[in-house]
């Protein structure tokens, strides 16, 4: 109580002895748990602790009920049909990267999909492949399976088809059903997903940036229609550039007029887009417009037999049973399957975590794990290749106005329609107009150089992290120029708390 004297505040209150104190606060005898009680409580079951555990490993269970049909359904829609034309040219495009047939891509399109709307936390992103988990799933198979200038099955710009059968599509199936299996579904389940705390955005920045740089010059053979063998493991860029401007003189100009021509009309639609989204509803779907003109173009003027370009070809119909991984493999792609899987789980997350920040929602870094891990597991079985996601195509899937994953559902059954009805009507599409879609999807990633000036004002110990990961990248591969980045930057932890 207080009472006012002149212009001051008198407090009077009873003196609190130790005595009333005793009185009012019961002492309470605290008890250490031992060993068996913290296992009854980890292992015991209650209502509240089954429904939490539910809607953890469960997600769907949470928003689904809660899903406004009249509100969101038609925006679902629209961006669930425009992010499906986008991944069916994205895994065609990005199946050249694994040295597979584009068919291929589809599948890598189409499952990881199915299994993340039941498991995954994020609303916004756009499951399926992503150009540099895709070369470095190629990567590894070239070098466990290194083509062979004889081999019938290669085609005339060194993609080789081979990987299409049963026997030689063995690894890209093991990369993703038992390393995404080991190293991301087994992290989600022991709760260690705070490990991507270690990959730093620096490092991200620099090694994708890097990668952006592996998937460039892997598609200048099919720009230029040009037979380049392929390389891997340290200075492979460097040999590959050697091969390209050394065959130079026996382009096909054919394929470099279509790519040049698809190039710059996506790159200025896209710059439109980008320029005036507060005024266009619904970005301009350049890429499918310039595909299926320059697949009828190819068709009419049978641009095959009369230019001798390399086309898309025949696609398989429909969807080929599972098949079990071999396990003779699985030694030769441990060091392969962890560096997909972390960088695949890096990329996603990064990703999930600016949408979740954008629209206000919370998302669960184990639950991504098993979500992706799940995913590629299924994706692997059913011979599709390794998944993250593709920060264009995530773009696109938000931008259009998707609310929930039901968009991403409804992209995968655009995928399903193309698959198993009208696949065959994208066979005489050039493969250097994939290559051309590919390379202008990249620009999002080789902007990061403009990174390095703020970094550098900011804190150039995170400066020098990129720059170091993009050299290592670049000079040692991407799988030895990841372990370089991360063992550089564990090495600025030490030199932070020393200095």
């Amino acid at each position: 109580m207080y009472e006012v004297v002149g212009n001051q505040y008198v407090v009077s209150r009873p003196i609190y002895s130790e005595n009333a104190f005793q009185d009012e606060n019961q002492k309470v005898n605290r008890c250490h748990k031992r060993f068996l009680d913290h296992l009854q409580e980890f292992f015991g079951c209650s209502k509240e602790k089954a429904k939490r555990i539910a809607f953890t490993f469960f997600p769907i269970a949470s928003w689904l009920p809660m899903y406004r049909i009249k509100e969101w359904i038609l925006s679902d829609i629209v961006s669930g049909v425009s992010t499906g034309l986008v991944a069916v040219l994205q895994g065609l495009a990005f199946a050249l990267l694994v040295n597979v047939t584009p068919d291929y891509g589809l599948y890598a399109a189409f499952f990881p999909v199915i299994i993340y709307f039941f498991f995954g936390t994020s609303k916004h992103i756009s499951v399926g492949p992503f150009p540099v988990l895709s070369l470095m799933v190629g990567t590894a198979v070239l070098r466990l399976y290194p083509d062979d200038p004889n081999d019938p099955d290669v085609s005339p710009v060194g993609t080789s088809k081979r990987y299409a059968t049963p026997h030689r599509y063995q690894l890209p199936v093991m990369t993703n059903a038992f390393f995404f299996l080991v190293f991301q579904l087994a992290l989600g389940l022991l709760q260690v997903g705070f490990i991507v705390i270690y990959l730093s955005d620096s490092l991200i920045s620099g090694f994708t940036t890097a990668a952006a740089i592996h998937v460039l010059i892997s598609q200048l053979k099919f720009i230029f229609g040009l037979t380049v063998p392929p390389f891997s493991g340290p200075l492979a860029l460097f040999y590959t550039l050697e091969s390209v401007f050394t065959n130079i003189t026996k382009t096909n100009i054919c394929d470099l007029v279509t790519s040049i021509i698809i190039m710059v009309v996506v790159f200025a639609v896209k710059e439109i887009n980008d320029r005036y989204k507060s005024k266009i509803p619904v970005p301009i779907p350049i890429e499918v417009i310039m595909t299926v003109i320059a697949t009828g173009v190819s068709y009419a003027f049978n641009f095959q037999a009369r230019y001798k370009v390399d086309i898309v070809g025949k696609l398989q119909k429909g969807f080929q049973p599972p098949q079990a991984p071999s396990l003779s493999v699985f030694q030769d792609c441990v060091a392969d399957g962890f560096s997909i899987g972390i960088v695949g789980f890096a990329v996603a997350f990064s990703v999930a975590k600016v949408y979740s920040i954008k629209h206000d929602y919370v998302i669960n870094g184990n639950q991504e794990l098993v979500a992706f891990g799940l995913s590629n597991i299924f994706c692997g079985c059913f011979r599709g290749f390794a998944a993250s996601t593709s920060l264009s195509r995530s773009a696109v899937q938000e931008s259009t106005g998707g609310k929930t994953q039901v968009a991403g559902l409804l992209s995968a059954l655009i995928v399903m329609i193309v698959t198993l009805a009208i696949g065959f009507l994208l066979e005489p599409l050039q493969k250097s107009v994939l290559a051309a879609l590919v390379v202008i999807n990249l620009k999002g990633m080789l902007m990061q150089f403009n990174e390095i000036p703020n970094l550098f004002r900011k804190d150039k110990y995170d400066c020098l992290v990129w720059v170091v990961s993009f050299i290592a990248a670049v000079l040692l591969g991407l799988d030895l120029g990841l372990a370089a980045g991360v063992g550089f930057e564990l090495l600025t932890v030490v030199f932070r708390a020393q200095l």
